[in-house]
């Protein structure tokens, strides 16, 4: 969560946007029950901000449970994908650096996995001046949980192939003062645990979308797709993958002025 402004890594989801709508997890319903819980606020009749809807997957839910959601997306071919998958939601073209919203007037202001990507000392300001009093800032992230034998291998592999260390992502995703270094925000921290069952082509196609592959030659990512479905057939012959997820959840309110 550190903000480092990966310029090429945050533009690379735009040429693979149909990849990730396909194949990206959603969200469960727990996780909204959760951000409600901790907002003190419903999502029914709730002005809602989603930024870095990208197709629209955490924005379709939302409106769903009868929210007035925007979608703010940077990016012209997730953009494109999320109008296709929810033509009666606007979408606006924006980042969460200099939000579209006038003063004080959102009750939520969500980023399912986004936040990275923006300068907290940016955003954390835009947060707070978008958000009506007693409005709250909603973070969350569907991250690896490691005590899963086949995950954490897979985890290892990628590490030994890009040179990453995501063990350490992981762990800064919930370190909520990188979420916010300004000291600004008092959060709320909850992990949500669920899994989904998919073909195997699915999760390569999932994990294949995530933008560390996406920067990659395609020769070396080919090199490591084919590796990784002879690993996974190992574990899950009928070529179905159970993928378990922890949802890493945020939630600051902006308190009401006396």
């Amino acid at each position: 969560m550190t903000p480092s402004h990966p310029t090429p890594r945050a533009h690379s989801f735009n040429a693979a946007a149909a990849q990730y709508a396909a194949n990206r997890p959603t969200y469960p319903q727990e996780l909204l029950d959760a951000i409600e819980e901790l907002a003190e606020r419903r999502f029914e009749g709730a002005w809602v901000g989603d930024v870095g809807a990208g197709t629209g997957i955490s924005t379709g839910l939302m409106h769903g449970r009868g929210a007035r959601v925007v979608g703010v997306e940077p990016g012209d071919g997730m953009a494109a994908e999320f109008r296709r998958a929810l033509p009666d939601v606007p979408v606006l073209r924006a980042d969460g650096n200099r939000l579209p919203f006038r003063d004080a007037s959102l009750d939520l202001l969500t980023y399912a996995q986004s936040w990275h990507w923006t300068d907290p000392a940016r955003s954390v300001p835009e947060a707070m001046r978008v958000l009506r009093p007693g409005g709250a800032l909603a973070l969350w992230w569907n991250t690896t949980p490691y005590d899963v034998p086949w995950l954490r291998e897979q985890a290892l592999r990628m590490a030994e192939h890009f040179g990453i260390d995501v063990a350490g992502e992981k762990d800064r995703a919930s370190r909520t003062s990188l979420a916010d270094p300004t000291g600004t925000l008092t959060f709320v921290h909850r992990t949500i645990r669920w899994s989904r069952r998919v073909p195997l082509d699915t999760h390569l196609a999932n994990i294949g979308s995530h933008s560390v592959f996406l920067v990659d030659t395609p020769e070396r990512t080919t090199a490591f797709l084919t590796a990784e479905r002879a690993h996974l057939l190992a574990t899950f012959p009928d070529g179905a993958v159970e993928e378990t997820y922890d949802v890493t959840l945020l939630v600051a309110r902006r308190t009401p002025q006396p």
